[in-house]
């Protein structure tokens, strides 16, 4: 399996992994693994400061509202780490990060609206982790809060 699947089962999560190709957008992911793309979760690695770093959990319909996570986590500035430094700090390349088996355990922000049964990245291309959200939010001990627009 993957790093994300062996933290899965450390959290002791049910889990369903689906594999597919290589695919060129979100709306291509969700259809190879069957969902609404509302139901693909992007995990997002932000930079609050140096060694300061969250995961946010964002439906795939979805974007960031940056004003809104700012205020969550009372900063005045948020920003994206490059390619090299998000792989430094979660052990994932771009396009296969996720919480599950990260080198570091980052706090996690959930967007309210991940609800159900959700499919969130498995740490590879073209691996999807299906799990229920609220079971997945609770073994991250994440946050959940409007975040997104």
């Amino acid at each position: 399996m993957t790093k994300a699947t062996d933290a899965a089962d450390q959290l002791g999560l049910t889990y369903e992994v689906t594999r597919h190709g290589r695919v060129n957008s979100l709306e291509e992911a969700a259809a190879a693994r069957g969902i609404e793309p509302a139901r693909l979760i992007k995990t997002i690695v932000v930079r609050l400061a140096d060694d300061d770093y969250r995961f946010v959990l964002v439906p795939g319909d979805r974007e960031i509202a940056w004003p809104k996570l700012r205020s969550l986590l009372g900063v005045n500035r948020i920003s994206m780490p490059d390619k090299d430094t998000a792989f430094d700090v979660t052990g994932y390349v771009r396009g296969t990060i996720t919480p599950l088996g990260s080198t570091h355990a980052w706090p996690v922000i959930a967007d309210e609206r991940i609800t159900g049964t959700i499919s969130i990245g498995g740490g590879d291309h073209g691996v999807g982790i299906t799990v229920d959200a609220q079971a997945l939010n609770k073994a991250l001990n994440a946050t959940v809060a409007d975040v997104t627009d």
